[in-house]
This record gives C-alpha cells, sequence and structure tokens, in this order.
C-alpha cells in the first residue's frame, strides 16, 4: 500500500497554492513577477555554473570555465539577465511612483519604501563577511584567499548600489528615452577602443548601459511596448548588432567577466552588453502574455511569489553559499567541480552534479535570513496591475499578499 504522507504533502502544498492564487489581487501583472524571478534565478545559476575557487595547496583562487572553454560562451547569454531585472524595475519604479503621486505621498515616502527592502538584507551580508574575513585572517589564512571569497561575496553589491541610484532618479526618468543613455554608451566606447581614451572613461557605462532597460521599463509603463512589434524589433535588432559587434568590432563573445580576458562586457558594461540587453528585453517583452496565462495556474504562481518575497536574500547570499559548500569541502581533498580547474567537460559535468548542493545550502541561508529582507510589521509590497480594467475576487483571509 503507497504511503500516503507524500500524498497528502502533496494536496497540502496545492492547497497552500490555491489559497495564494485566491488571495492575489486579479489586476496584478504576474508576468511582471515572473520576469523577476527568472532574473535573479538566471543570475543565481550563471555564477554558480561559471565561478570556479581552485584549491592550490592552502589557497583559493577564482577562475572561469570560460577561459579555458570559451566555446561555452553561449551559457552566459543564456544567464546573464540584469537587462530584465533593469527593465522590470523601472517598469515597476515608474509605475509605484505615479501611483504614489496620485496617493499624495511625498518623494521621500516613496523611495524610502522602495529602498528598504532592498537594502535590509545588506546588514546581515556584511556583519557575517567582516567577522569571517576577521577570523581566517587571525587563524593564518592567505591574504589572498580572504580577498578572493570577500571580493566574490560581496559582488552582488554593486548591482544594488546601480539599481538604488536609478531607483532615486525615477521622477527625472520617467519621460526619458532610452535612445539617448544608449548614444553615450556608444560614444565612451568608441573613445575607449576607437581612439585610445583612458580606460576609466567607461565607467561612465555603469551608469549609463544600465540606463538603457531601466528606461525601457519607464516606456513600457508609458504604454509605448505593448505593441507585438515593440518586442520583435527589439530582440531582433539587439541580436543583430551583438552579433556584428562580436564578429567585427572584436567584442569579447562572453556577456560575462572572464579572469584574464583584456576585456570585460559587464565590469564596465560595453555596447556589445547593452545591445545583447535589448535583445532580452524584446524577448522578455513578448513572453508576457505567455507567462501570464503560466502564472494562471496555482503552484506556477505560488513558486514564482516565493521567490519575489526573497529576492534580495537569494540574490545576497547565492555566492556565500557556493563558498560555504567549496571551505566544506576541502578537508575531503580536491573535489571535482568544487576545488578543480574548470578547464574541461569533466569539471561541467562535475558542477552540475554539484547545483543541487549550493540550492539546498542556500535554502539554508534563506531559512536564517529571510526575516532580514522582510522585516518586522505587516508592509504590503506594490500591485503592477495591467491597464486591462479586471474585476477583483474576494481575497482569502490569513494569507498573506504579495
Amino acid at each position: 500500500m503507497a504511503d500516503p504522507a507524500p500524498v497528502l504533502s502533496r494536496r497540502a502544498l496545492r492547497r497552500a497554492a490555491a489559497r495564494l492564487d485566491a488571495a492575489t489581487p486579479e489586476g496584478r501583472d504576474r508576468a511582471v513577477d515572473a520576469l523577476r524571478a527568472s532574473a535573479i534565478l538566471g543570475v543565481v545559476l550563471g555564477h554558480w555554473l561559471v565561478t570556479a575557487l581552485v584549491a592550490d595547496g592552502p589557497d583559493l583562487h577564482a577562475a572561469s570555465p570560460l577561459h579555458d572553454m570559451p566555446w561555452l560562451a553561449p551559457v552566459s547569454w543564456t544567464f546573464q539577465t540584469l537587462a530584465v531585472f533593469f527593465l522590470v524595475g523601472g517598469h515597476v519604479a515608474t509605475r509605484g511612483y505615479a501611483s504614489a503621486r496620485a496617493r499624495g505621498d511625498s518623494y521621500g515616502r516613496w523611495l524610502t519604501a522602495r529602498l528598504s527592502r532592498l537594502f535590509r538584507p545588506v546588514a546581515a551580508v556584511l556583519g557575517l563577511w567582516a567577522v569571517t574575513a576577521v577570523l581566517l585572517l587571525l587563524t593564518g589564512a592567505e591574504f589572498g584567499t580572504v580577498h578572493t571569497l570577500v571580493k566574490l561575496a560581496l559582488s552582488p553589491m554593486w548591482f544594488l548600489l546601480v539599481f538604488a541610484a536609478l531607483t532615486a532618479a525615477t521622477p527625472l526618468l520617467t519621460r526619458l528615452h532610452p535612445l539617448w543613455p544608449l548614444v553615450v554608451v556608444l560614444h565612451v566606447d568608441l573613445l575607449r577602443f576607437g581612439f585610445g581614451a583612458p580606460s576609466w572613461l567607461g565607467w561612465v557605462n555603469l551608469a549609463a548601459g544600465w540606463l538603457v532597460p531601466y528606461t525601457l521599463g519607464a516606456a513600457w509603463t508609458r504604454g509605448e511596448l505593448d505593441r507585438r512589434h515593440a518586442g520583435r524589433i527589439l530582440l531582433v535588432g539587439g541580436a543583430a548588432a551583438t552579433a556584428a559587434l562580436v564578429a567585427w568590432a572584436g567584442y569579447p563573445a562572453s556577456m560575462v567577466g572572464v579572469p584574464g580576458a583584456p576585456v570585460s562586457n559587464l565590469n564596465p558594461p560595453t555596447l556589445a552588453a547593452v545591445t545583447f540587453g535589448l535583445a532580452q528585453c524584446g524577448l522578455a517583452l513578448l513572453l508576457r502574455e505567455r507567462l501570464r496565462r503560466a502564472m494562471r495556474r496555482p503552484v506556477a504562481w505560488a513558486a514564482v511569489a516565493l521567490v519575489n518575497l526573497s529576492a534580495m536574500t537569494v540574490f545576497l547570499w547565492h555566492q556565500t553559499a557556493l563558498m560555504a559548500t567549496t571551505a566544506l569541502g576541502l578537508p575531503a581533498g580536491r573535489l571535482p567541480g568544487l576545488h578543480t580547474r574548470p578547464d574541461g567537460l569533466d569539471w561541467v559535468a562535475a558542477r552540475l552534479a554539484w547545483l543541487p548542493v549550493f540550492a539546498l545550502v542556500l535554502a539554508g541561508c534563506w531559512a536564517t535570513f529571510r526575516t532580514c529582507e522582510r522585516g518586522t510589521g505587516r508592509r504590503r509590497s506594490t500591485v503592477v496591475r495591467t491597464h486591462r480594467p479586471q474585476s477583483r475576487r474576494p481575497r482569502t483571509p490569513g494569507v498573506r499578499h504579495v
């Protein structure tokens, strides 16, 4: 006779998903949440696949499989999804700011609400790694190893700082056409790579490059991207421009940084990274209706809602999960896919086998630190509504709205 426990567990999960589905306002654009969750998970998986910590005696140093296997560059095309996150961020921020003004809320109150959840989880990450770095140095760890670990753990912070700056500037960006920051990126790259300008000039693109998808999100809010051909133009045009830049202008094929490479498409963003982001944004826009239909399934929507509720926790702690697994495995020797050099398909196969372990450790980090993101007290997240007026279903008492 079959064990009834798994059946009861599946039924309980379906009931919980059904309650969450019923508690979600009918007008919420679930495609927005699905795109945000996909972008966060894409970054997490991308880092886990292209970041290696190689054990060299007692030391650890960072490496990437893209260095020895450049033909794996398409992996970075799939998992470098930050442009989609900035697209969604610009859309949500501009709609939220318009709603706040309609309610009579001040700019300061709106900005505080937007940034508080973004930065609440940061203190826990900084505190833990400050203590960890001191303990490692006191116990005799090499400074280079500690520097590598801390740099990887805190590398997601740059994204938060840029995103926070663009969020703060939202009132100035609501009408800005994406063409203007794109022109800035083009001219910066022309000066850097064509006329020998100083390399530090490229850091202008740290703001201008991510302004492009962010202001695309504002154009989405204005209804300028609702027509289907908008997504097609962005997808085809962005993909063609990226292919041309890689094939004929010497830009790297990888859309993430590769240790030892003379040029990185991401640090700072190049024109190729921005045009590639335009293609991603176009694909995201084309997938909106399919995502809305998929999110009508309660279980699928519950999974997306769960990721969105803890998006910053997942994003900030995923590198720590990778490093914790690597460190805990050191006593067992140089484990394939974890401590060995990423220079062959055997490493790729072994790394894929480690992904569930990374996910399990990340789940432990999430269980420990998720309250830092949610904070105390009762808060309700911004509801992103579609342009189509819809009726509202009654909410289920006792279910938290997301």
